[in-house]
């Protein structure tokens, strides 16, 4: 490999100077924001250079259109990459914003964020993200695919690009996600692997030593290397080849040199996260034959050498809206329906016809939950892509005829993702958004915490995924402690953005699996039990109650006297209590049903203070979780019954009755505050 200390190519060349126009708004943004990762986007601006004018397609001026090709900068350390791209292509991305690098309000934070920046598909940064989120866009792309194109017409006929780095592939998440891709042969899935062989603690032969090639390549996908980073035709060449490898797969391992040209800190973890320092960038314009007095400087042959990616974006969505009026003409139906899917609209009467049940009835949350996608999965057309991490028959997923979606079969709408809850979040985001389908996946509740940093994610990104939680609690049983849930509620709703529904009963299910549903601004979770539970007696209005997040289930006069208040399996006990309550003590009782609080906190305060009045001040609440939080509806008045320690192996009947889940002992916490009041 040539010597890289000095850049040996002609810095009058349109291409170099472009690669070198990149390495300087990197530097130069970094230095004045006095933070950020330099390194990275200098050595890998060849690489991207190729990509986005060799082999994007997009449309700077339309960065939603639905068939472009899909770029993730998995390396999301490395933003001023993106953001260079993204400007000096012509997005809304201005180079005031480029100089405003990490600071308020701006729309170039340290790392990507897909809400905030025009033309950042997904939010990466926490390592391996970004990977397993292309999986899931390549899914999508196969699956719309395979829906909607026709012999003669192709409406989605795109790849999913992306730059990884050495941390992306140490984290787990990515090899969940590039086995699963290997088995899915998802061959329009193509990345970049930025090989500088640099991490935070030094040189990654401290603790990565493995062939990546030959993993991969055991992963079934598609390998090749370049060892010249700087070989823009080598890098174009390996791209042309994956392009062309239609049923696996595909990574190029292309090796780098972090921080590039800067003669004191290129191949050093200096040059990883945090600027070079002012002579050192003077010092490495010099090496690279760039101005040493000028910041942010791109030359006007640049940006109209890069801006040529707005003319040949309009013309490629031109060519393909021509082709969606012909498919419009000979198939009027169906293009009403891509343009449904794309828009995130179900269809009219999507929820019409749901499972009903009985008072008195008993069955588990998780099978309400079944019986009711059972209905919603055809009655959605096919929008909703579901799966569980090697969990179907327990988190009751896999709606009745639901194809599954394999290498073979690439329409069907249910996926297997093998145990591997961290790719599956992972992949559901990249479905979600991807756009024209949404993804709901399976797991026990236990098992977030396998999941926990891509639902984050989620939340951030504002994806609208659905979580199906099943064994919610200490009611699952023998399993014992390893397998209930205790912090886990706690834990969810402290994530902001994501609304976390536990339904009473069948009923409610119904009610919040429509809430779900309907949400298209950050994902849901739905909290189910194993064990059997009643359908609950209440009044006219049904469970719709649940979307408001909190309703009466039951009073006496309106001016109650204590308010009990439960979720999920344990509102059977909160109306238990009160009918001991009324009938041996004549004490006035509300029992509000409250599955959702962050459905309720978005209702008007008139709502909210006419179902917990503030004069009523005296409350329990039970939930078979951590009390975590439930000060805010008892008051200092009030108690919350809860679970603040791990549970035991025993049937799961026992574990209440022990634990203290039971009607009788929410009466008397009831008794207690009432007592205590006097």
């Amino acid at each position: 490999m040539p010597d890289p200390s000095v850049d040996t190519l002609n810095t009058t060349d349109i291409a170099q100077r472009t690669i070198n126009t990149i390495r300087g708004l990197a530097m130069d943004a970094v230095q004045v924001a006095e933070s950020g990762h330099p390194g990275m986007p200098m050595g890998a601006a060849p690489m991207a250079y190729v990509l986005w004018t060799r082999h994007l397609t997009h449309n700077p001026e339309d960065p939603s259109w639905p068939d472009r090709d899909r770029f993730i900068l998995s390396a999301g350390h490395g933003s001023m990459l993106l953001y260079a791209l993204l400007h000096l292509t012509g997005y809304d991305l201005s180079m005031e914003a480029i100089k405003n690098f990490r600071q308020w309000n701006s729309p170039t934070p340290g790392h990507p964020e897909n809400h905030l920046t025009p033309g950042v598909e997904v939010t990466t940064g926490p390592l391996g993200q970004g990977f397993a989120n292309g999986v899931g866009m390549a899914l999508a792309e196969r699956y719309l695919a395979t829906t909607f194109n026709t012999d003669d017409l192709s409406l989605v006929d795109h790849h999913t690009y992306g730059i990884v780095s050495d941390g992306d592939l140490m984290e787990g998440v990515s090899s969940e996600a590039a086995s699963l891709a290997g088995h899915q042969g998802l061959g329009k899935l193509v990345y970049l692997y930025d090989d500088n062989e640099i991490s935070i603690d030094g040189s990654t032969d401290l603790a990565f030593t493995e062939d990546v090639g030959q993993r991969f390549a055991a992963y079934d996908w598609h390998v090749q290397r370049v060892d010249d980073g700087t070989d823009l035709d080598a890098i174009d060449d390996a791209l042309t080849r994956a392009k062309a490898e239609t049923d696996r797969p595909s990574l190029i391992t292309v090796s780098t040199h972090i921080g590039h040209g800067s003669p004191n800190k290129q191949d050093t973890a200096a040059a990883h996260g945090k600027p070079l320092g002012p002579d050192e960038v003077r010092r490495t314009k010099r090496n690279l034959g760039w101005p040493d007095d000028k910041s942010f400087y791109v030359p006007n042959e640049v940006y109209e050498h890069m801006g040529t990616a707005r003319a040949d974006g309009a013309a490629a969505q031109a060519a393909w809206e021509e082709r969606r009026e012909t498919y419009e003409a000979r198939h009027p139906e169906r293009a009403a329906m891509f343009d449904r899917w794309m828009e995130g609209t179900l269809p009219e009467g999507w929820d019409e016809g749901l499972p009903t049940f009985d008072v008195g009835d008993e069955l588990a949350t998780r099978a309400a939950s079944g019986q009711t996608l059972d209905r919603l999965v055809p009655q959605t057309e096919g929008v909703l892509i579901g799966g569980s991490a090697d969990l179907t028959g327990s988190n009751k997923t896999k709606a009745d005829g639901q194809r599954i979606q394999q290498a073979d079969q690439p329409g069907g709408s249910y996926v297997h993702f093998g145990v591997r809850e961290h790719a599956m979040a992972g992949a559901a985001n990249g479905i979600a958004l991807h756009g024209g389908v949404r993804p709901y996946v399976g797991t026990f509740l236990i098992f977030s915490d396998y999941l926990r940093p891509s639902l984050r994610l989620a939340a951030l990104s504002e994806a609208p995924v659905t979580y199906v939680f099943t064994h919610d609690s200490i009611g699952l049983g023998e399993d014992g402690p390893t397998h209930q849930p205790v912090e886990h509620l706690a834990m969810l709703r402290a994530t902001p953005n994501m609304t976390v529904i536990r339904p009473a009963d069948g009923p409610e299910v119904v009610q919040a699996w429509r809430a779900a549903l309907h949400r298209t601004d950050g994902p849901t979770a739905l909290v189910l039990t194993r064990q059997d539970l009643p359908v609950l007696e209440r009044p006219n209005t049904g469970a719709e109650g649940l979307r408001r997040g909190a309703y009466v289930l039951s009073d006496d006069s309106g001016t109650p006297d204590v308010i009990l208040i439960g979720t999920g399996s344990e509102v059977q006990h909160a109306l238990g209590a009160a009918a001991r309550l009324r009938e041996d003590d004549g004490i006035d009782v509300r029992v509000v049903s409250m599955p959702s609080w962050e459905l309720f906190e978005t209702q008007p305060e008139s709502y909210r203070h006419e179902v917990l009045p503030p004069s009523v001040t005296l409350r329990v609440s039970v939930e078979a979780g951590a009390t975590t939080g439930w000060a805010r509806y008892v008051g200092p008045d009030g108690r919350a019954l809860g679970l603040d320690q791990f549970g035991a192996s025993a049937p799961g009947s026992t574990n209440m009755k022990k634990y203290g889940f039971t009607a009788e002992r929410v009466a008397d916490a009831a008794r207690e505050v009432t007592t205590q009041a006097a």
